[in-house]
């Protein structure tokens, strides 16, 4: 199943442009229209601006690209290839699990891309072996979470678009957190929000992860959301799968059938 998710994305490699090319020009732009204010705007420290904001690029990266994993399982769900699936003895795990697969490595390639990108426009990370091995780690693990609460929403979907769209929140709490700014120069209720969400902690630890050579303070909040996250959204994802599995009539099986490979 991974195998076939990867070799749709892989066909589909505007897919990952397209995903890679949004995060990219909000850096760029950022960081040459508007770095100079923000940083000394915002007192961001020793750290400069385009360090201070590859960590939520990454995110709004991962984000942008999970999106996709809700559109394509979707677009299975309507073309009937997933009850082609659930005849033949393969577990529910495995059929999503294949997507899942697929999303984690597209979007940590995305990821890679864009922090090559960074580089060449001036980041410096000042992580150590170790420490990106902790950022790939916990980049892995809020791509895992984010990609099966996408599976979960593209089960739920009546069309392809309308499952991708939940992605535009998660966009909006990359925004609203320390990606681009810090938090002390928030309105109030606004960085009380902003300060007990879930993007804060992980762009928080990504950060201190690149910059600092260390997990930061954030470190355990940004581990239990994702894992917290990656439970409910893999049981529920696997809930609503068997509840509402039972495949359509013969006839619409055999169109499946009669459409090609997927």
């Amino acid at each position: 199943m991974a195998k076939r998710s990867l070799r749709h994305t892989i066909r589909s490699m505007d897919t990952i442009i397209t995903v890679v090319a949004m995060p990219i020009a909000i850096m760029l732009l950022f960081v040459y229209v508007f770095g100079g204010s923000f940083g000394s705007m915002f007192q961001t420290g020793p750290v400069k601006y385009i360090d201070f904001i590859v960590p939520g690029i990454v995110a709004m990266t991962v984000v942008s690209g999970i999106a996709y994993a809700a559109v394509r399982l979707n677009m299975d769900l309507q073309k009937g290839i997933i009850n082609r699936f659930r005849t033949m003895p393969v577990a529910s795990s495995s059929i999503l699990g294949g997507h899942a697969v697929s999303s984690v490595l597209s979007n940590l390639f995305s990821v890679l891309l864009v922090i090559i990108v960074a580089i060449i426009a001036g980041f410096r990370p000042q992580a150590d072996p170790m420490e990106w091995l902790l950022f790939v780690g916990l980049a892995t693990l809020f791509t895992l979470a984010t990609t099966w609460l996408a599976i979960m929403f593209g089960l739920l979907g009546k069309t392809a678009e309308g499952a991708g769209s939940f992605s535009y929140i998660l966009l909006l709490l990359v925004f609203v957190s320390s990606a681009f700014t810090p938090t002390d120069g928030m309105n109030s209720v606004v960085r009380a929000f902003a300060e007990h969400q879930p993007m804060t902690p992980i762009v928080e630890t990504l950060r201190s992860l690149l910059t600092n050579g260390t997990a930061g303070d954030s470190a355990w909040a940004a581990v239990l959301w994702c894992v917290g996250v990656l439970v409910v959204s893999y049981l529920l994802a696997l809930r609503i799968y068997k509840t509402s599995s039972s495949p359509k009539n013969v006839g619409g099986y055999r169109q499946a059938l009669g459409s090609g490979p997927a």
